[in-house]
């Protein structure tokens, strides 16, 4: 539940406007109501059975013909201050197939990382499975529209790319475009939330997504709306929309600094 902060009238949801005094409930007129959960994203969590949080680390950026050599996923418990679960998969790639120098550089991950310490893609995918519980599914990343391509695809290959079409989707970065100006990397949300000191920014998937999982909280306490972002991305109008078009994301045009939320646009 919420409270408009002019009338104090309690709601629920994410209206555009209150539904007594009919003023626009943006972040300076929504607040939570004092009866409310107070937990970090217990409004996400009380609609979701499973909601994760996952980052990928890739040979390259085509999704057709690179590979994800890690995946990594925090599973988020119903308490919403701590994670549940963490896997943190190195991926072998096929027979003959190397890693790039440039991606070797920028993530630190080898050959003989993959080698000694990588599963089979078909393992991966058995992992990432069982993280799933119940009917309704949220996945979460920074730059989503990226790292679902690479997540569908592995997932095709071993037939079970079939559990996405039960996901809806979060994007943070989307988020993150409204809340602050150029640049959106996750790497200046750590900055802007001031979590330098509590979480590591190294390019691996593992220390990115658990320092997602902190931006999301940061996020949720400082506008209760992530609900509206759901299944919405935002892509650069210049560009256009990288990658193939997930069929249950709304896909909005979002200029860099705009002065109105993206699931306004929607609504219009």
């Amino acid at each position: 539940m919420f409270i408009c902060s002019k009338c104090k009238k309690e709601y629920a949801g994410y209206p555009k406007v209150c539904p007594e005094c009919r003023c626009e409930l943006d972040g300076a007129h929504r607040v939570r109501s004092e009866r409310a959960e107070c937990a970090p994203l217990a409004d996400l969590l009380s609609k979701y059975d499973t909601l994760i949080a996952f980052d990928t680390e890739t040979t390259g950026l085509d999704f057709k013909g690179d590979r994800v050599i890690e995946l990594s996923v925090v599973l988020f418990s119903q308490r919403g201050g701590v994670a549940e679960r963490e896997l943190d998969l190195l991926i072998k790639l096929p027979e003959g197939e190397k890693i790039p120098p440039e991606i070797v550089k920028l993530t630190g991950i080898t050959d003989e990382m993959l080698l000694r310490d990588g599963v089979d893609e078909s393992e991966a995918v058995r992992e990432f499975l069982s993280l799933f519980r119940g009917n309704r599914h949220l996945l979460v990343a920074h730059n989503a529209q990226f790292d679902m391509n690479f997540l569908y695809r592995m997932l095709a290959r071993h037939g079970a790319a079939g559990i996405l079409c039960d996901c809806d989707m979060l994007d943070t970065l989307t988020v993150y475009k409204d809340r602050r100006e150029y640049p959106h990397r996750l790497e200046n949300a750590i900055d802007a939330y001031k979590l330098t000191g509590k979480v590591k920014n190294s390019h691996r998937a593992i220390d990115d997504t658990l320092a997602l999982f902190e931006v999301m909280k940061a996020m949720d306490a400082e506008r209760p709306d992530l609900g509206s972002y759901i299944n919405l991305f935002g892509y650069n109008p210049k560009y256009g929309v990288s990658g193939a078009k997930i069929g249950s994301v709304k896909y909005v045009p979002q200029p860099y600094n705009s002065r109105l939320p993206l699931y306004y646009k929607v609504e219009e």
